[in-house]
């Protein structure tokens, strides 16, 4: 017989959309079931860098920035053009100050300012040099106490043995040791803890990036009495005449059947992992790795369609995108490493099969990937090769290869870096024209040798000179390929999350096909149609929205109507 539940607020998926909803509607009186398909907690938030776009936000005024009124809003409309959705930006611009401020001062969610990260487009009007961002403040695991054996764990790619590194002063301390003493310093004592978490507790207790962010609201939700339930998936929604009641769960001993009297949030990632889906609406699908947790198949976006919302494809593009690299690791696994860092260091270029530059690697990595879908002719390959001397990846390291004192050799024999003597060695290597690249190096070097990209312009914006180095002068972002051997990774589109979600209004409440709520129905994260229209304004533009709007769909049940 099936188990029978009665709830006030249903969750589905548990995400950063998902625990925010679970954590304001809890706050609120409500009770509320999280239903996460996995067996862990945090969906693909779990694996993401953590910054969380929210202009106007409080953390960052109390440290000094002042955002101009209106600045946001008119960048967003600069950058979004003809998909720009003025009530859900709106609605975004004014409730995620409000979000920011309740997770800082009411729950365990802490923060930090981003005061240095510049939006994407600096010479747009209305783009912001920095101070609208925050992240997670770093949490100890053991905190959540027994629960911690529920948060899903680092991304293996993008940790080092399970270590998660902060973007900012401790990822810089990881790069510079072998340059720096008081780096030095900082990497033993991280390692030291790091390894003796992993004596102890099996894992990394010491929490940062989105893994941070996940433990901090799974404790604000356990803090409220929100139930959790792992690898309970969403089967179908319920219905009573027009509003949507509740849902039939998949669960690990067979159905349950739940209540929910204020209504139902749909958070379950989006579709990544749909490949019929993915074919519709993707450029070039054939030749693309997504990022996001394997669970990420749909569920929310069909659950929602059968009840009468409707997915939307009218935005600029469907997907969070970013070139990413496959790998195999020593163990047999497969994995995907995400080219976030590495493309804006000085003395890196990005090539075609030609052994041709296609776009100024140093803009944002959605950038990266729509230059490159738009560079290779139909038909062929969207594949290109990012490409850098000795000294570069020594330094800095390219992909999944890490700097010194590491060793290249393990992804050498995998046959993830590829290197050769000479340019048109390393071409051979890797299926590139030999003539094309060494031409290439040559012009890019004559440039590069006075900071200078006469091409693409490497280094003309703030957001640029941030991604790369300031002990490079006088261009941070531009350094010539010249210390033999040269080195190479192939790199192929891929993506964070899709964009294309359910048409919602601003409370979050999924529309019909008249344009109508659905009663009872929310949806926020991926699950619902990106405010952003389908671009990337900035870092965080994923993880902004789903606590904004999450936050805004808890509120909103808290006040609805009781069925």
């Amino acid at each position: 017989m099936a188990e029978e539940i009665i709830c006030d607020l249903l969750v589905a998926g548990s995400g950063a959309a998902g625990l925010a909803a679970a954590v304001v509607a809890a706050d609120r009186g409500l009770r509320v079931v999280v239903a996460e398909k996995a067996e862990m907690i945090g969906g693909t938030t779990a694996w993401s860098g953590g910054w969380i776009w929210a202009p106007g936000n409080p953390v960052c005024a109390a440290a000094g920035t002042r955002e101009e009124p209106g600045a946001a809003r008119v960048y967003l409309e600069a950058v979004q053009g003809n998909a720009f959705n003025a009530e859900l930006v709106d609605a975004f611009l004014e409730a995620a100050p409000e979000m920011v401020d309740f997770f800082a001062r009411e729950t365990a969610l802490k923060f930090e300012p981003g005061l240095t990260i510049p939006d994407t487009y600096s010479q747009l009007p209305g783009a912001g040099p920095g101070g609208r961002s925050v992240i997670a403040r770093p949490y100890e695991a053991k905190g959540l106490g027994a629960a911690v054996a529920l948060l899903r764990r680092p991304m293996r790619e993008t940790s080092f043995m399970g270590m998660t590194i902060q973007a900012g002063p401790d990822l810089r301390a990881f790069m510079t040791m072998l340059r720096s003493p008081g780096a030095a310093l900082h990497v033993a004592r991280r390692m030291a803890r790091h390894l003796w978490d992993l004596a102890r507790h099996g894992r990394g207790m010491q929490l940062r990036n989105g893994n941070a962010l996940v433990a901090r609201l799974m404790r604000s939700a356990l803090d409220r009495g929100v139930e959790l339930r792992v690898g309970h998936g969403l089967a179908e929604l319920v219905r009573e005449g027009e509003a949507v009641v509740g849902a039939r769960l998949s669960g690990p001993e067979g159905e349950v059947r739940l209540r929910a009297r204020r209504g139902v949030v749909l958070a379950c990632g989006g579709y990544p992992h749909d490949a019929a889906r993915r074919a519709a609406t993707f450029a070039r699908p054939e030749t693309h790795a997504p990022l996001a947790v394997p669970e990420a198949t749909g569920d929310g976006l069909r659950a929602g369609e059968a009840v009468g919302g409707r997915q939307t494809t009218a935005l600029a593009g469907p997907a969070a995108l970013c070139p990413v690299s496959e790998l195999r690791w020593p163990d047999g696994k497969r994995g995907v490493f995400p080219h976030i860092i590495d493309r804006g260091q000085p003395g890196v270029i990005g090539v075609l099969a030609s052994g041709e530059r296609f776009c100024n690697e140093g803009l944002g990595y959605h950038d990266y990937v729509t230059a490159l879908l738009g560079a290779v002719p139909e038909g062929a390959e969207p594949e290109s090769w990012l490409v850098c001397d000795h000294r570069f990846i020594r330094r800095y390291g390219l992909g999944i290869v890490r700097p010194a004192p590491l060793p290249l050799r393990p992804w050498l024999r995998s046959g993830y870096l590829k290197r050769g003597e000479t340019p048109e060695a390393l071409a051979r290597a890797c299926g590139i024209d030999p003539a094309g690249l060494a031409r290439t190096i040559a012009a890019y070097n004559a440039g590069a040798e006075r900071g200078e990209d006469p091409a693409f312009g490497r280094g003309s914006t703030a957001y640029m000179r941030v991604q790369g180095d300031p002990d490079q002068r006088p261009n941070p972002c531009v350094a010539p390929l010249a210390h033999a051997p040269f080195h190479a990774v192939r790199v192929i589109p891929g993506s964070f999350g899709t964009f294309a979600g359910l048409v919602t209004d601003g409370a979050a409440r999924v529309l019909g096909e008249d344009g109508a709520p659905v009663p009872g129905l929310y949806a926020a994260g991926t699950d619902m149609a990106s405010v952003m229209g389908g671009t990337y304004p900035a870092g965080g533009i994923n993880l902004g929205p789903a606590l904004t709007f999450g936050f805004i769909a808890g509120r909103h049940a808290a006040e609805g109507e009781q069925r």
